[in-house]
């Protein structure tokens, strides 16, 4: 199965995919309303708008420093995610997005990276928990915040993941744990962003390492590719590679190119196909 992302209502109904996301509330804090045309998609704790206006939203680390994109690391700024007041702003948005469309997809999940959060609000809260392990307690944070979605979201719901197969890492990254939440996902999605694809070898490990993951799990793997100004070619050969593993594969920000794409691998299969000898 092919897929578009995008920001461009349009292109959702474009021929050439089986299925669409549709951004909603992207990491600049830019807002669109919900689509009942493709599964609309929410960037829970980027965004730099909402850091922009209001820096206290920001997670921290131990030395106060802020997770934003001005500091090297970040390529977004990241709310903290135990801000009560734009959790609830979420889950807002969460159920304006399933009154158009019962499917929906989250992306940014989590913690920014190893040592956030350690504002006043997540020390007090850790203190007075249960856990001993502060990774611990960033799991439970992220997984009832996920599942304060799954009880809102009739359809599929989909998650997007840092690209990091390893066993652990995102555990300690972000507070994502994928055992954790497969039951409440119906489909993982991975970004694996490149600018060229001149070569593959790094996409396949990866999108191996996340198979094995999801082995034993019922959630489904979609990959997300990079479609802006990559040749089709190199595009083409990606996906070939990415389709190996997962159960789809989606194309980001140019559905001209991904369009091309697809065409030209439907057109290269339909070419090889064989019905017997021609002698």
């Amino acid at each position: 199965m092919y897929g578009v992302v995008t920001r461009n209502a349009e292109e959702l109904e474009w021929a050439a995919f089986d299925a669409g996301f549709y951004e909603v509330k992207d990491v600049t804090g830019r807002a669109a309303a919900p689509l009942a045309t493709g599964v609309n998609m929410i960037s829970l704790f980027g965004d730099n708008a909402a850091v922009g206006d209001d820096p206290d939203l920001a997670a921290v680390d131990e030395a106060g420093r802020p997770a934003t994109r001005e500091r090297p690391y970040f390529d977004w700024s990241y709310v903290c995610p135990t801000h009560d007041r734009y959790r609830e702003g979420l889950l807002e948005i969460v159920d304006d997005c399933v009154a158009e469309r019962p499917d929906l997809r989250l992306d940014d999940v989590g913690f920014p990276r190893d040592g956030y959060c350690r504002c006043e609000r997540c020390e007090r809260r850790f203190a007075a928990s249960e856990f001993d392990d502060r990774v611990d307690w960033r799991v439970s944070v992220v997984t009832d915040f996920v599942a304060d979605v799954r009880e809102r979201v009739p359809g599929d719901l989909y998650l997007t993941l840092y690209p990091d197969p390893y066993p652990g890492h995102l555990r300690a990254r972000s507070g994502v744990d994928v055992a954790a939440l497969a039951p409440m996902v119906e489909e993982f999605v991975v970004p694996l962003y490149d600018t060229a694809y001149g070569t593959t070898y790094w996409l396949e490990t990866i999108a191996k390492g996340f198979e094995s993951r999801l082995v034993d799990a019922e959630s489904r793997l979609g990959i997300e590719l990079y479609a802006v100004e990559v040749d089709v070619d190199a595009l083409a050969d990606a996906t070939t590679v990415a389709e190996a593993y997962a159960d789809a594969v989606y194309f980001g920000y140019d559905a001209s190119n991904a369009a091309a794409t697809i065409r030209r691998l439907r057109a290269d299969r339909r070419e090889g196909v064989s019905h017997g000898d021609d002698a």
